[in-house]
């Protein structure tokens, strides 16, 4: 998460419930992900769905796990594709990794969710259809 963000959780947390501090987070990280699928599809205008689906699979090809900002302990960012796929050999062997897995799971497609949505947000408007076109 950008520092910004994390000045943004701060200033917040006077206002929400400790319990509420995760889910403000979630929703600044789709943020962030919907403004990064914005500007990858404002970069290439031709076919805009087709750098996000780049940045898509640059970011699910890194282990964001070893990289913290700043010095913190919380990983760069939550979507973690490599996890979720350790978290899936670990489900198929012991079924007591099914809450975890499935939490991973809704987070990882919410932001993905985020990111395409940014992408179609960019894209650019179409022609509106004409009545008066015909003649």
């Amino acid at each position: 998460m950008l520092y910004s963000g994390r000045l943004a959780i701060r200033f917040a947390a006077a206002w929400f419930v400790p319990s509420s501090i995760a889910t403000v987070q979630l929703t600044l990280n789709c943020f962030e992900l919907a403004a990064a699928g914005f500007v990858a599809g404002r970069s290439y205008r031709a076919r805009p769905m087709t750098a996000v689906s780049l940045l898509a699979a640059s970011l699910a090809c890194i282990d964001f796990q070893g990289i913290t900002p700043l010095g913190n302990f919380e990983p760069a960012m939550p979507l973690n594709i490599s996890w979720l796929i350790r978290l899936t050999r670990d489900l198929l062997t012991d079924a007591r990794f099914l809450d975890s897995w499935l939490a991973t799971a809704g987070t990882d497609l919410l932001l993905a969710g985020s990111l395409i949505a940014g992408g179609m947000l960019s894209r650019p408007p179409e022609k509106p259809v004409s009545i008066a076109a015909g003649a």
